[in-house]
């Protein structure tokens, strides 16, 4: 049984950190409560109204605010008619929840004059420190993937489907994801890629309208229209799937195979 004593200094750093990356950043009282030593509640016994003899009344229900308005979303989205005035503009807006709990904006990086542009889930811990995407473990991978086929970040223009990272790196709800998508399409609206590569189910998903998994989609390429912009797209794995999972780096490297031979014929 562990030794119950006091941590040391290294030790509940290194507990703010386990509770940072798992997305805890509110403490809700000052002193610890030993929940398994209270009681329950009793509950009240509710009195008629006839033996009471008063009439009451059922408040009215009030609605449920998920969070900011997808119309003002899409309106501040279009309003944008630059990379630099979208970046400042999600840096002003504060509808995704998302925003409060993240470190800082995650806009994208590379090349925005390229043809080709890279879309992956959402930015993680390192991302988030950096706010750059793609810059932890994956993003090592992921440029090394490129280099394989000649490719590095001046050559390709990369971001991800939520601009800010989701507490404990989960999955962004579909609240979330409504309201980062008018960005995300503004974006390949204005970097104008003739090729996409999305990186991961998720993003898959997002990009390609898809409830299919990224198994049975990867490696297939499609004309998508993303936003007002069509472009051809292909979906891959991610890489840190391909990090806990290195017998699926093969099917990885299909897929990047196949991002050149279409680079190669449109002469990119």
């Amino acid at each position: 049984m562990a030794e119950d004593r006091p941590l040391n200094h290294d030790e509940m750093l290194a507990v703010l950190d386990w509770y940072r990356a798992a997305g805890v950043d509110v403490a809700v009282g000052e002193e610890p409560i030993d929940r398994f030593a209270q009681r329950p509640p009793q509950r009240a016994t509710p009195v008629p109204a006839a033996a009471s003899g008063a009439v009451t009344e059922r408040p009215a229900e009030q609605p449920v605010m998920l969070g900011g308005d997808p119309t003002e979303a899409r309106s501040l989205a279009a309003s944008a008619q630059s990379l630099n005035e979208l970046q400042n503009i999600l840096g002003a807006y504060d509808g995704c929840g998302l925003k409060l709990r993240a470190t800082q904006l995650v806009f994208g990086d590379g090349n925005p004059d390229t043809e080709i542009m890279l879309i992956g889930e959402a930015p993680g811990a390192e991302e988030d420190r950096q706010g750059k995407p793609f810059v932890g473990k994956s993003g090592q991978l992921l440029d090394r993937m490129l280099a394989a086929i000649g490719l590095d970040r001046t050559k390709v223009y990369i971001t991800n489907t939520v601009p800010w990272r989701p507490p404990g790196n989960r999955t962004p709800t579909p609240e979330e994801m409504t309201l980062c998508l008018p960005f995300l399409h503004r974006q390949v609206e204005l970097v104008a890629p003739k090729l996409v590569m999305t990186l991961g189910g998720p993003a898959m998903q997002t990009v390609f309208s898809s409830t299919n998994g990224i198994i049975k989609m990867r490696g297939k390429w499609s004309t998508l229209t993303i936003g007002n912009h069509q472009v051809e797209a292909i979906a891959t794995l991610h890489p840190a799937y391909l990090l806990r999972n290195p017998a699926a780096k093969q099917q990885a490297w299909m897929d990047m195979l196949s991002l050149k031979l279409k680079i190669d014929a449109l002469g990119l």
